[in-house]
């Protein structure tokens, strides 16, 4: 009865369109000023413990990296790179939208900043060249979904820190499901493009290619860095993180492209979003205590038990529940909050736990891109003054191939745990 209770206050104060952070706080607190039993200052200890991580100081570093990468034009010049090689294709801008947003994945970890940056940059260079705006913006938000598949993921750190998995290991699980979303997402571009001969640029030379290419290559050095870093065993993913912001600093110092005024909006942007995430995590560890001081997992297990017993029908309850859950909710509270209800039961069923984290991010990052909350319709919106319906309607073709991957990541393990399996980390 409690957890119905929680669950249907946190449902009200969601659809009331009350901050996220609140309405996780609101009905913790009320249950430790009903229950006589529950400490509150027990309550107060367990909110506090949420953001008190090591771990989690990765997640303001890695916004404050995004926005710093933002600001220093290295996106430009990764999408420069990308047109010079693949301006000649037909269709060609969708595939360099693709390309640029894989590239810039890994200094970003976050859809929304790379739907902001992106979406900055590609939408009206596409619109210019003839490409429909509706095309130009769904293209735009489905291939910044690829950002928090590919280290350093944001809801990957989330995620290890809720489930006590490693950040490495979650890191190196994201990365071939991120490589088969660009396959499908260059398929789709080749399909809804392959009649028109028009949307293809002249080819550039190879003086131009290289020109390019030697102007975008300093941005890898983030990527080094940070993956490096993480499987080599030299640092943590927060020391990682650290290191990544340090060099992405010096890389824009390099580039002259920082001023003050310029990197006082950096640290104010990065703290607003780091704080709005922080709030978060603190109201789901609130929340996540009472549900587990009323055995909440334990009796959504029996539950699930008693419906079915066979993996496949768990992993498709489990992927229609994600869907609607991501929906209204954003994937950081929605991992908070799921996860530790949802992965010991998945435990039972033999599924490995890196796999189902790889289902359960992936899952909730389609919920960006789904109404009635799809909070990249509004980002993109936003950068690029594109009605929301525009928005929706454009990013509606390219759900199919992402609801095929996320199906490959479901039933095909081997997507997620091949490569931390070579590496040893699975």
């Amino acid at each position: 009865m409690t957890l119905l209770l929680m669950l249907a206050a946190l449902i009200v104060l969601l659809m009331l369109r009350v901050p996220v952070a609140i309405a996780l706080l609101t009905p913790g607190l009320v249950y430790v000023l009903v229950d006589g039993s529950a400490s509150l200052e027990l309550a107060v200890q367990q909110t506090l413990s949420g953001v008190n991580s090591f771990p989690i100081l990765a997640v303001p570093m890695f916004i404050l990296l995004g926005n710093l990468a933002n600001v220093s034009g290295i996106t430009d010049r990764v999408y420069g790179a990308a047109v010079a090689f693949l301006g000649h294709v037909r269709g060609s801008l969708g595939y360099v939208n693709v390309a640029t947003s894989f590239g810039f994945s890994w200094m970003s970890g976050a859809a929304i900043a790379d739907a902001a940056a992106m979406g900055r940059v590609q939408v009206p260079a596409m619109v210019k060249r003839g490409y429909s705006r509706s095309f130009s913006v769904g293209i735009t938000g489905a291939s910044s979904v690829i950002a928090p598949l590919i280290p350093p993921s944001i809801p990957a750190i989330i995620y290890a820190v809720t489930a006590g998995l490693s950040v490495g290991a979650l890191f190196v699980t994201g990365i071939l499901p991120a490589l088969v979303l660009v396959v499908c997402l260059c398929v789709t571009v080749w399909w809804m493009t392959r009649a028109k001969e028009e949307l293809r640029e002249s080819r550039a030379s190879w003086s131009v290619r290289g020109k390019e290419l030697l102007a975008a290559l300093p941005a890898a050095g983030a990527a080094v860095i940070i993956l490096g870093g993480i499987l080599g065993g030299i640092v943590t993913p927060t020391e990682a993180s650290a290191s990544g912001v340090l060099y992405i600093f010096l890389l824009a110092l390099a580039y002259r492209a920082l001023t003050w005024r310029k990197i006082y909006h950096v640290i104010l942007q990065t703290v607003e979003t780091a704080g709005s995430v922080l709030l978060i995590v603190a109201g789901a560890a609130l929340f996540g205590w009472v549900l587990a001081r009323e055995r909440a997992p334990q009796a959504i297990a029996d539950l699930i038990l008693q419906v079915t017993n066979h993996p496949i029908i768990f992993l498709i309850l489990v992927n229609v529940f994600l869907l609607v859950i991501g929906a209204v909710l954003e994937p950081t509270a929605a991992i908070l909050i799921v996860v530790p209800v949802l992965a010991p039961v998945a435990e039972t069923f033999g599924i490995h736990p890196m796999h189902f984290a790889a289902i359960v991010i992936f899952n909730l990052l389609l919920g960006l891109l789904t109404p009635p909350v799809g909070l990249l319709h509004f980002v993109l919106s936003g950068v690029t003054s594109t009605p929301v319906t525009t928005v929706i309607r454009g990013v509606m073709p390219f759900y199919v191939p992402m609801l095929v991957v996320l199906l490959v990541v479901t039933f095909v393990p081997a997507v997620s745990l091949w490569l931390p399996t070579l590496l040893g980390l699975a």
